[in-house]
């Protein structure tokens, strides 16, 4: 493995101790070697249960929060702003124990956002991560992000 690929995956670790994931028990469990997959994991604990025992939506949602807007930055570089703009999450069923979410962009589909962004300067596009719970394989809840990319003016 590389100096630099060494330094960037061990970046992205940290984020297990970024205390809004750490308090709500999100792990960070893997980061691809060509850097565009992320998996996250949260256990049930009484730090993320609501009030009826389950896992709290903030903290489902907060487990997808910033990796298809990581996945891009990393990919496109400091020509391109990258921002998250919106996001809707669907509640399908409880969170009754250790959830997952995976999040993914081909190598294909960066390089047709940045064609996409040079010929238009600017664009939206729509991610949809799923929340599944690791013991069953069910459908905990589905989250859309919605990224909004922009070619960065010349000075």
């Amino acid at each position: 493995m590389s100096q630099p690929g060494f330094l960037q995956r061990l970046k992205f670790h940290f984020f297990n101790f970024y205390p809004p994931y750490f308090g709500a028990g999100i792990k960070v469990k893997a980061l691809n070697k060509e850097r565009t997959l992320f998996s996250t994991t949260m256990k049930l604990t009484p730090f993320n249960k609501n009030y009826v025992g389950t896992q709290f939506g903030g903290s489902l949602y907060s487990m997808c929060d910033p990796f298809y807007m990581l996945i891009l930055m990393e990919h496109l570089g400091s020509g391109y702003l990258v921002w998250d703009k919106a996001a809707t999450i669907r509640f399908i069923k409880p969170g009754e124990g250790t959830v997952r979410a995976e999040f993914y962009i081909p190598k294909e589909k960066i390089q047709e956002i940045k064609e996409e962004t040079d010929r238009k300067r600017k664009m939206d596009i729509t991610f949809t991560a799923q929340i599944v719970d690791v013991k069953t394989g069910k459908l905990v809840a589905e989250v859309d992000k919605v990224i909004y990319v922009r070619k960065k003016l010349k000075e």
